[in-house]
């Protein structure tokens, strides 16, 4: 009987814990064909401090000393990763951009043998300056092929000479439906823990960064227009968030303004709401690389409203509505079509549903990547 394929997927994100449920999801898949190992720094700085790796129980994780981990540009790995890329590896998955100096690393010491395929959220026309568009070049030369987080980055890439020459998938960040699901008790825990029952009128929600390329003007301003009824929730936190308090305290009871919510709470917040908002504003250097409150929201069963910006209109497709960014009429009665009806809310609740089911559930996008793994490894050999 041959061996199992093995497969080593990596990425400084990984530290986190619900991060690595796409390798676990991915273990699951391949548990007949495939020995998989993730590997993540053993410490990383976070918003709130530093992060420290802590498997589960029975996960099989490495932890990598890291350097530099402040400037994601020019971190850098240790040795202890060079030696664990010398093993027998079948496929090297990289969750590190190919144009940071970590990327690089993997692309020098992953030995020729073994497949390399990097993973990427590149989605804006860029031309990184030296040093890292050489690293870009020679981690992408070395590479036997790429994934694409999104439709929008292979739109990108796909024309670059070092990514044309090479297979790739687009493959969508996936959802743990497991975690994010409709909860009627989470639903009504939260709605008491703010002083609001299911009596009152529907809740508008947005959960994210506060910052101005997510459209938390724009929102807030669509809100103050709205003829329907609604209250209206926002779960987040940044340099907006005075901003977004005084606003909120303009309106009294029907408005909710909550910060420092951990990430396994945040389906219980977006249980709580009757539609979720998601305004992002492109910028000169930002597009949205695909809204994962999305996702968590539709694998919840609430209804969506997002912007036109980046990624967001491949992500809903015909499971919500799109509203043009930075536009706060069409937001205003985006929204106010939605709180007047009920059915369509419900309609659109299970359009997302179905779409989380058959393109972000973590087992449909663990099996695509082994797909395009096995492929790999067929087409090379």
């Amino acid at each position: 009987m041959s061996r199992p394929r093995r497969l080593l997927t990596l990425g400084h994100s990984y530290v986190v814990g619900t991060n690595r449920r796409l390798a676990q999801a991915i273990a699951d898949a391949g548990a007949a064909e495939w020995d998989v190992t993730a590997a993540a720094p053993a410490s990383f700085p976070g918003d709130l401090g530093p992060i420290a790796l802590r498997p589960a129980p029975g996960e099989r994780v490495e932890p990598l000393s890291v350097r530099g981990a402040g400037r994601i540009h020019t971190m850098r790995y240790g040795r202890d990763l060079r030696e664990l890329l010398r093993r027998e590896w079948d496929v090297v998955h990289c969750w590190e951009e190919p144009f940071i100096l970590a990327g690089a690393q993997v692309a020098a010491w992953t030995p020729r043998r073994t497949r390399l395929v990097f993973a990427t959220f590149q989605n804006l026309p860029k031309r990184y300056p030296p040093p890292f568009g050489w690293m870009e070049r020679y981690a992408m030369r070395r590479a036997d092929g790429w994934i694409a987080f999104g439709r929008l980055v292979e739109q990108v890439l796909a024309s670059r000479p070092t990514y044309a020459r090479r297979p790739h998938r687009v493959i969508a960040p996936g959802v743990d439906t497991a975690l994010f699901r409709r909860d009627r008790q989470a639903r009504a825990r939260v709605r008491a823990s703010l002083g609001w029952g299911d009596a009152g009128p529907p809740i508008v929600g947005y959960l994210g960064r506060f910052v101005p390329e997510k459209g938390m003007e724009t929102l807030m301003r669509a809100l103050d227009g709205c003829a329907e009824p609604c209250r209206a929730l926002f779960v987040g936190g940044g340099r907006m968030e005075a901003e977004v308090r005084a606003w909120a305290a303009r309106h009294g009871e029907r408005v909710r303004v909550v910060t420092g919510v951990a990430h396994d709470a945040v389906p219980d917040y977006l249980n709580a709401m009757d539609l979720l908002c998601a305004p992002s504003r492109t910028t000169r250097r930002w597009h949205e690389q695909l809204g994962r409150m999305l996702t968590e929201a539709m694998a919840c069963g609430v209804p969506v409203i997002g912007s036109d910006s980046g990624e967001i209109p491949h992500v809903i497709a015909d499971a919500g509505l799109i509203a043009p960014e930075d536009d706060v009429g069409a937001w205003t009665r985006a929204i106010d079509s939605l709180l007047a009806d009920p059915s369509r809310r419900a309609d659109l609740a299970g359009r997302g549903l179905a779409r989380v089911e058959a393109e972000y559930a973590l087992d449909a996008v663990a099996r695509r990547h082994l797909e395009f793994f096995t492929e790999l490894l067929r087409d090379t050999a």
